[in-house]
């Protein structure tokens, strides 16, 4: 079975850079994200041994969301100022290494990852998606499993992973998020619903549109108001926390991993200082017949 590992890239340049606090080059250049990407994604590829391999960067906000939450991720602060030059070094690195990457102006990461792992789970592809990003869990199928990088045993999540961690199934996700909102993306939830009750909630009634339908079986006075006056939310809520279809298509030659550019990465290697890499670079390409990674 063709195997495809798609990485989350804003969200692991922002763990690596956080992870290492302080690391620079022969320059003077911060390069602690790069080099905590570049770790990252050797233990990644080392665990899952993809065919094919793509790292999807943001590349900006829906407008479609805005349009319906202005407030959408306006809360986040701005990128640091140290860490958005390494991310153009980043995607030297992954040339270099023969490694796809994909960043559409206007297109949200998490909608482009989601298409392109339901364009290849329908091709009978095994997909795994890094990302930490709960919003992902949606997606999860008999072919289509999570590598979450806050979980340390490296398990791929299906099905039972998911039911653990949310109490509700994969395909149920949106409608948990909508009740309960993201803080993460700046989506206001229902007040006093959280993570259980919400999971309690959509159980019982199996969607947001037959809980919305069926406000009087809620019990609780005080719940059934706050799903009252809340409603409207939730079901605009629900829109925003779907993954979107977006323009998006498989192409297996542009996904497989290939062959890397030893001399690329020996340069790229002595520029940023890391001594380890280039000598284990040479180990394994002495004279680039050896696959880096």
């Amino acid at each position: 079975m063709s195997r495809l590992l798609i990485v989350d890239g804003h969200a692991y340049a922002y763990r690596a850079f956080h992870a290492i606090r302080e690391l620079r080059g022969p320059d003077g250049r911060p390069t602690n994200a790069i080099y905590g990407f570049v770790k990252m994604l050797e233990k990644m590829r080392l665990a899952v041994k993809p065919a094919y391999l793509t790292v999807v960067w943001d590349g900006g906000l829906s407008a479609k969301r805005r349009a319906a939450l202005p407030e959408y991720k306006a809360h986040r602060p701005a990128m640091p100022d140290d860490l958005r030059p390494q991310l153009d070094e980043i995607g030297s690195y992954l040339a270099a290494a023969g490694v796809a990457s994909y960043r559409g102006d206007g297109v949200e990461a998490d909608d482009y990852i989601a298409c392109l792992a339901r364009r290849a789970a329908e091709k009978s592809w095994a997909v795994v998606i890094a990302s930490a990003d709960k919003d992902f869990m949606q997606l999860v199928s008999a072919r289509i499993g999570l590598l979450n990088p806050n979980d340390k045993t490296g398990t791929i999540w299906g099905r039972e992973q998911v039911c653990a961690k949310t109490g509700v199934a994969p395909e149920q996700v949106a409608d948990w998020l909508a009740l309960m909102g993201d803080a993460v993306d700046n989506i206001p939830g229902v007040p006093g619903v959280g993570p259980k009750t919400a999971a309690e909630l959509v159980k019982q009634f199996g969607s947001v549109s037959a809980l919305l339908e069926r406000l009087a079986e809620v019990k609780s006075v005080k719940l059934r108001a706050a799903l009252q006056s809340s409603a409207q939310a939730v079901r605009r809520n629900l829109e925003l926390v779907r993954l979107l279809e977006v323009p998006c298509e498989l192409v297996a030659e542009q996904l497989a991993v290939r062959p890397p550019d030893g001399e690329k990465l020996r340069q790229l290697f002595r520029n940023w200082g890391f001594r380890g890499m280039l000598e284990t670079l040479e180990v394994r390409l002495p004279e680039q017949q050896v696959e880096l990674i």
